[in-house]
């Protein structure tokens, strides 16, 4: 039910036709671009980790001091509302 349906021909009709009296020209040589060398240092590694570490550091203590906030937000509602139906 779900195999694939080959084709009768296998072998794919050629890309491009020449003319019969043309000559075939080499293609042209291609020259490899020269990049430069890229070293990275341990010293580079190092600081990457380190900004990392301390940017999801940052991160956690933001969060957490928004949950506290918001926490302590409810619990001073809660009081209020508390004081205001006696």
């Amino acid at each position: 039910m779900f195999l694939p349906k080959y084709p009768d021909n296998p072998t794919p009709p050629p890309a491009h036709h020449h003319a019969p009296n043309a000559p075939t020209d080499p293609a042209p040589a291609r020259r490899r671009a020269t990049v430069p060398a890229v070293s990275i240092s341990t010293g580079t590694v190092v600081a990457a980790l380190t900004g990392g570490v301390v940017l999801t550091a940052l991160l956690t203590a933001v969060a957490i001091a928004a949950v506290s906030v918001a926490i302590a937000a409810v619990v001073l509602r809660s009081l209020l509302n508390d004081h205001r139906k006696r």
